[in-house]
């Protein structure tokens, strides 16, 4: 049952101020806090968004490409420190010949990058030569990044790679004989009990699910991001998934139903500093003072896609926080931390 707090009054106040379109999704242990929708999943046909709209979440969804690495590693089909050059029968003819799954899961790989923020800052950019409507596999992404050199040695330093999670991805397929996509729906969501999430064509997306705007305040305009993004998603991101589902991953996770404990644990080790106090896992982000890890994270951008979900061990909180613009879900998340973790 939905409690009726000061929080909800907090959120809806804020959401109303910036027009936030997506939903605000929080329990505390077995008790839901806050589930609220605002904004339209359809502006066109002024069609609104509810709990159980599907967002699209962009790189939240490495943490399922993570998970189902990790499932390969416990059945022994492939390990951590595997190198890429002996789990993926793809060539890459200036990649060193060190690099392992540990460093493509960890962002120390060194590899190229297909969007690179260190050089690009605007993610459209890429699909100026290259339609998006030609982006529905993951071997669509290897003319971006396969003949180009390395940045670093392996494990030399993070540094965010999407290009990394591609080829996790191509390994998760060479290795269960499944595609990317199905793979994650079957090992993942279904031993989750995630129902209503999933990979979905941008021309073809199903009912009840939002479609990404991406505003331009100087003018007042819109325009939807299918032209924008990849016309279906995959290992580095773009799967669409409701908020109450998040959560449902979230409980899944760390109750061990989709990895034994041992695994678990594994994954959610800080295997790499990034800075201040955040750390990085394997396919999740880590709030850490001392050695007390006190939140983990995944978030997600794209053009017409805003996205933070959280887990906060020591308070048995949980939050989701999916949007179909491009702001408003990093600052709505901080609400929520600063009224619960400090009430």
């Amino acid at each position: 049952m939905k409690e009726n707090t000061e929080l909800e009054h907090l959120i809806k106040g804020y959401s109303q101020q910036i027009d936030f379109s997506g939903v605000v999704y929080v329990k505390q242990e077995d008790r839901v806090l806050i589930d609220d929708a605002f904004g339209y999943a359809n502006r066109a046909e002024g069609l609104s968004n509810n709990v159980h709209t599907r967002f699209g979440i962009a790189s939240g969804c490495k943490l399922f490409t993570a998970i189902g690495l990790c499932q390969l590693v416990e059945t022994g089909v492939i390990a951590f420190d595997t190198p890429l050059v002996d789990g993926l029968a793809i060539d890459f003819p200036y990649f060193d010949k060190d690099v392992t799954i540990h460093h493509l899961l960890t962002h120390t790989s060194g590899i190229p990058d297909y969007f690179d923020e260190e050089v690009m800052t605007d993610y459209e950019d890429l699909w100026k030569d290259r339609p998006v409507y030609e982006m529905n596999s993951l071997t669509d992404f290897l003319p971006l990044f396969q003949h180009h050199e390395m940045k670093y040695s392996p494990g030399e330093r993070f540094h965010y790679n999407n290009a990394g999670y591609i080829l996790l991805g191509l390994i998760i397929e060479q290795q269960s004989g499944k595609s990317f996509t199905d793979y994650v729906e079957e090992e993942i969501f279904q031993k989750a009990g995630i129902t209503d999430s999933g990979y979905f064509s941008l021309d073809q997306l199903p009912q009840n699910t939002a479609m990404g705007y991406i505003d331009n305040e100087e003018d007042g305009t819109w325009r939807t991001n299918i032209y924008s993004i990849p016309a279906k998603g995959g290992a580095d991101g773009g799967a669409f998934i409701t908020a109450p589902d998040m959560l449902t991953l979230w409980e899944a996770l760390f109750n061990h139903q989709l990895l034994t404990k041992e695994m678990t644990c594994t994954l959610l080790r800080p295997h790499v500093h990034v800075n201040g106090e955040i750390n990085y896992g394997y396919g999740i982000w880590m709030n850490q003072n001392n050695d007390h890890i006190y939140k983990y994270h995944v978030m997600g951008y794209d053009p017409g896609v805003n996205f933070r979900a959280s887990y906060y061990p020591d308070h048995h909180l949980k939050v989701a926080v999916p949007s179909n613009q491009e702001s408003g879900s990093f600052e709505l998340t901080k609400i929520i931390e600063e009224h619960v973790l400090k009430s």
